[in-house]
């Protein structure tokens, strides 16, 4: 069976736990809403009045005018990230991280020691609760597509099972929406073919599918009969390690695109170093608000985790490898193939003198993150794009 845990408003959750006056306030995490900031998170409060992740700040701040902005504190999220890790691998070593706040989990092996599923992820949930005092939603299947969905389904503070023989009871009401891989495009084509549900979708035959739209229409007949034969995979026997987020509205300012960059890059750079891996092929992925997904890739001459380093070739194919004018964005990922485990480095690639200096910067925001929970260096871009 498989958890997927996913942790509710993790950056405006923390800062009111950190701060209890925040409580029962809008708490929007992010840039400035006066230069040119997106917001990174939003508590309830403040999605009340539609703000979310994703959106320009200035916006938030028009639709939530009393609503308190904070600087994100990436370092400090990253740090109670790895608590939960910790938590989470007192159960069971297959662990995936998708990002900071979330994980899906193969806890099959680990019934024998500490219970059925369904049990492993309550005392998951419980412990998380109890000490880091964060509310996490917690779905259980038998893959990890059901699993994602069922975490989300009763948010916040969630907890949905989905035994094999209730699948199609689970599936069949949720809007097609809810497959991997529907978004706007592909829905309003659903919708002109009054097809609104799961269930409606699951009764269209394969070939027809495909013949709508192509290898896709595989992919979506698969997930409406709750068919999904990816395994967990932890860091360490990953192929490549890699983020992406899906933004809740499309994006055409370039300098929101690069603050997100920023954050996909650290995460998968922090991850590489936990696991004293390196990596020699980077990859960025954009999925255009047409749908359209293409990736770019450029591969180094030697292996690297430097977050420095992988930033400056994640903006090269951001910037220069993307067509000049292209649609709005919907989901943006950053990710490291060809992995490296020796730890071996030849010095031909960024041979210059403040390679070191940037090997230190990571060795020591690891050492203090991991000790402290917050990070004295701070990077000079991180979600804030503003100019204040």
């Amino acid at each position: 069976m498989i958890l997927h845990i996913d942790m509710d408003a993790f950056y405006a959750s923390i800062e009111e736990r950190d701060n209890p006056s925040l409580v029962g306030k809008p708490v929007v995490v992010g840039g400035s809403a006066e230069g040119r900031g997106v917001v990174a998170a939003a508590n309830y409060e403040a999605r009340k009045f539609g703000v979310h992740s994703a959106m320009a700040a200035a916006r938030a701040k028009r639709l939530c005018p009393h609503a308190i902005f904070l600087k994100p504190r990436i370092d400090h999220y990253a740090e109670v990230s790895r608590q939960i890790r910790v938590i989470f691998e007192q159960f069971t070593p297959l662990v995936e991280p998708l990002s900071l706040d979330e994980a899906f989990l193969d806890v099959t092996g680990s019934e024998a020691l500490f219970g059925p599923s369904a049990e492993i992820g309550r005392q998951i949930k419980q412990q998380i609760r109890d000490k880091l005092h964060l509310v996490a939603s917690v779905g259980v299947a038998t893959n990890k597509f059901i699993a994602k969905i069922a975490s989300d389904v009763q948010k916040p503070d969630g907890f949905v099972v989905v035994e094999s023989h209730e699948i199609q009871t689970f599936l069949d009401p949720l809007p097609v929406g809810r497959l991997w891989g529907v978004g706007k495009v592909t829905g309003q084509v659903f919708e002109q073919m009054s097809i609104g549900t799961i269930g409606q979708l699951r009764h269209v035959p394969l070939n027809t599918l495909i013949d709508w739209f192509g290898s896709s229409g595989e992919h979506y007949w698969q997930l409406a009969h709750g068919i999904d034969e990816r395994r967990v995979v932890p860091d360490r026997e990953a192929k490549s390690i890699s983020n992406e987020t899906t933004f809740a509205e499309d994006i055409t300012d370039p300098d929101v695109l690069r603050a997100w960059l920023v954050e996909l890059v650290e995460q998968v750079a922090r991850r590489l170093r936990q696991h004293d891996i390196k990596g020699r092929t980077v990859d960025l992925k954009v999925r255009f608000a047409n749908f359209k997904t293409i990736s770019r890739s450029l591969t180094l001459p030697e292996p690297t985790n430097i977050t420095h380093e992988l930033l400056e070739v994640g903006i090269e194919l951001l910037t220069k490898r993307l067509p000049s004018r292209h649609p709005p964005v919907r989901l943006l990922g950053f990710g490291v193939n060809k992995l490296d485990g020796s730890g071996t480095s030849q010095q031909q690639l960024f041979d210059r003198p403040d390679r070191n200096r940037h090997q230190d910067v990571d060795r020591v925001a690891d050492q203090i993150t991991a000790k402290f929970g917050k990070l004295a260096l701070r990077r000079g871009a991180r979600l804030d794009t503003s100019d204040d």
